[in-house]
């Protein structure tokens, strides 16, 4: 996991989460993955406006911050699977809870 010092206010955990999960697609991402395990084809096609290269950079900030696990198969075609760890599964509120809030406040 990537480690900031932070000049700790009243404000500086909502800045360390923010760091993890903030950004267009990450919320995305951790909000599929909570559902179930994807392959990153899978993932693309239920984020339609993410580029690959977006999508690719964004699963490696997550695998790298202990948020998600990357799983690789030893076959040809090559087959890789994510999906949340014990970190990723405890952000399961916050997401859920953005997901209310964006259904209560937009026409979706």
């Amino acid at each position: 996991m990537r480690h900031k010092t932070y000049k700790c206010n009243q404000g500086c955990p909502v800045e360390a989460t923010l760091e993890l999960i903030g950004g267009k697609w990450k919320g995305v991402i951790l909000y599929h993955l909570l559902e179930r395990t994807y392959r990153f084809g899978e993932l693309k096609r239920v984020m339609p406006g993410v580029t690959q290269r977006m999508l690719t950079k964004q699963l490696r900030e997550l695998e790298s911050d202990g948020i998600i696990n990357r799983k690789v198969y030893a076959q040809v075609p090559p087959k890789v699977e994510y999906s949340v760890t014990e970190v990723g599964e405890s952000l399961r509120d916050i997401i859920m809870t953005m997901c209310k809030w964006g259904k209560n406040h937009f026409d979706l």
